[in-house]
């Protein structure tokens, strides 16, 4: 099988264990990092143009801003192709009980017919909301799968969860 772990992440200042953090590596792409190391799966980070603030309280705004217009922003980048991929691992923070719009932007360009699709995320207690439920919705000819939901502040101590979720 061939594998693709797609991702959303965002370093700069991230709201982790009840304070706000400067992070070098968002959480979600620890995580993904994770994957790739016990499956050597593809790594893509969806990125969308306009990047969001460095700030954790403007990206707040900017994020729930997108989600109000329901909008779907450009990407930086796309894969190529997705055919080659049977799995997709797709990686994000929990942004107000669901995937963040780049994420949405990425799923609406692919047909994922057949594919067996992988969620995880990241969060500071909210788990994975409705986020499953959205992409069944955005895909419904892909066997979406029981997702992983990691606790951001807690993601450098995950590995052994990511092995048994895998």
């Amino acid at each position: 099988m061939t594998e693709l772990i797609a991702f959303f992440s965002r370093g700069d200042e991230n709201y982790v264990n009840g304070e706000i953090r400067n992070l070098r590596v968002g959480n979600t792409e620890v995580a993904a990092g994770i994957i790739q190391k016990l499956t050597g799966a593809d790594l893509f980070k969806i990125e969308p143009k306009l990047a969001y603030a460095k700030s954790y309280n403007e990206c707040i705004s900017q994020a729930q801003a997108d989600q109000r217009r329901d909008a779907r922003p450009e990407l930086v980048a796309y894969p190529e192709r997705m055919e080659p991929y049977d799995v997709i691992y797709l990686g994000f923070p929990n942004y107000w009980g669901t995937m963040p719009m780049a994420v949405f932007t990425f799923l609406e360009r692919y047909d994922f017919t057949g594919k067996i699709i992988r969620p995880f995320c990241t969060h500071e207690g909210s788990g994975m909301g409705s986020s499953v439920k959205d992409i069944k919705k955005l895909c419904p000819t892909a066997k979406v799968e029981t997702g992983l939901a990691i606790r951001g502040g807690n993601v450098q101590h995950s590995e052994k969860d990511i092995r048994d979720w895998l």
